[in-house]
């Protein structure tokens, strides 16, 4: 198999990560995109079996071993039961979180925009404005109609609420009927507010979108501009990956660092405008505005 050249060919990762600590400073405009790796880096990894088998030990011992394989069909007693548990424990925790908090500190000192795949608010909870936060993909604090019927959404704290006083954790299911959400306007089923199908309702992020195209076209024809992604791999790469290639290309003094442990291959036609760095998101955010 031939082995195409890569730009970032013999960075080690201590190399890399100095090389865009250095990019972040020079830089006048960060645009940070994410995918799962940044709220896996967090503390929140959705492939975690211990953890999955602490919160939910009913499906656990159905077979199930992360939060990445409750995509099966499940009875609506044990999906629900499984969302209270999963919302509560990733989206309505008030708790600051001590790697987005020194991400906001770095990222205060430039003009910044993000835009990220993760659904969990974790930006908007620990210090970024809300309306610099690009979330395409949904947001667990919201609910909708599943047909729908609406294009409204509603706050998922409530329903929570209610699932968890109906909830058995050793059964893993919502024991009261009663307590199963339905739609308030036309009483059919309803589900989470992120993006799986055509059913999405997309209207809460149309406004974030069109600020960050604002954003972006009222750069500077000289800008230097860094798209810092951490941890977006292949699962939607059309939603963080590919747009942040597709930025750099048109912005011509911008740059792009890929952190990723894994999946962090740059496009070679960007040459030395782009940098891979094989590396968990902590560690890069941990060298952003510290002295080189």
């Amino acid at each position: 198999m031939n082995h195409e050249p890569d730009p970032a060919e013999g960075f080690e990762p201590d190399h890399a990560v100095e090389t865009v600590a250095r990019w972040f400073d020079e830089s006048d405009h960060i645009l940070i995109t994410a995918g799962a790796g940044l709220t896996a880096a967090a503390g929140y990894d959705y492939g975690d079996e211990k953890r999955f088998k602490e919160l939910f030990p009913a499906l656990h011992a159905l077979g199930l071993r992360s939060r990445y394989m409750v995509g099966v069909p499940l009875p609506a007693p044990l999906l629900w039961g499984y969302w209270a548990v999963h919302i509560h424990d990733i989206r309505l925790s008030t708790a600051p979180n001590p790697l987005y908090r020194k991400l906001h500190a770095a990222a205060e000192t430039k003009n910044h925009s993000v835009m990220t795949s993760n659904v969990d608010a974790l930006f908007a909870r620990n210090g970024f404005e809300p309306d610099k936060v690009f979330t395409p993909q949904g947001d667990y604090g919201l609910y909708q109609c599943s047909t729908p019927c609406t294009r409204e959404t509603w706050d998922t704290g409530p329903l929570v609420d209610r699932l968890l006083a109906a909830y058995d954790p050793e059964t893993g299911a919502i024991t009261d009927p009663d307590a199963l959400p339905t739609c308030p306007n036309c009483g059919g089923g309803v589900q989470i507010n992120v993006r799986i199908g055509r059913e999405f309702v997309d209207d809460p992020y149309i406004a974030a979108g069109q600020s960050l195209n604002r954003w972006l076209a009222q750069l500077p024809a000289d800008a230097r501009l860094l798209v810092l992604e951490f941890g977006a791999g292949f699962n939607t790469p059309g939603v963080i990956r590919i747009p942040g290639e597709h930025i750099v290309r048109r912005i011509p003094g911008s740059r792009l660092a890929r952190v990723n442990p894994v999946h962090a291959d740059v496009p070679a036609a960007l040459g030395d405008r782009a940098i891979r760095v094989r590396a968990e998101a902590d560690r890069m955010i941990e060298a952003l505005g510290q002295p080189g």
